[in-house]
């Protein structure tokens, strides 16, 4: 988590990381919540989500990927 934080951070989007990371660990705020906090709409909201889902889901693939003996068993691309 803290190296999407990082990411996002120097991307200059750590509030809307801030906003939305519990999306990403099943703690997901009210989606109405989201929207005002960001001034975004409830359907960029959900694109944002997606989005950040993806290098998160890279991060921890590789992140688990260090710590099995056969790398493959995690990232079989």
């Amino acid at each position: 988590m803290d190296t999407l934080k990082d990411e996002m951070k120097e991307s200059d989007k750590l509030q809307i990381f801030e906003t939305l990371k519990g999306s990403l660990t099943g703690a997901e705020p009210p989606r109405s919540e989201s929207t005002e906090i960001l001034g975004m709409t409830e359907g960029a909201v959900k694109v944002t989500v997606h989005r950040m889902r993806q290098p998160y889901r890279e991060i921890e693939r590789n992140r688990i990927a260090e710590t099995v003996s056969d790398p493959f068993i995690c990232n079989p691309t």
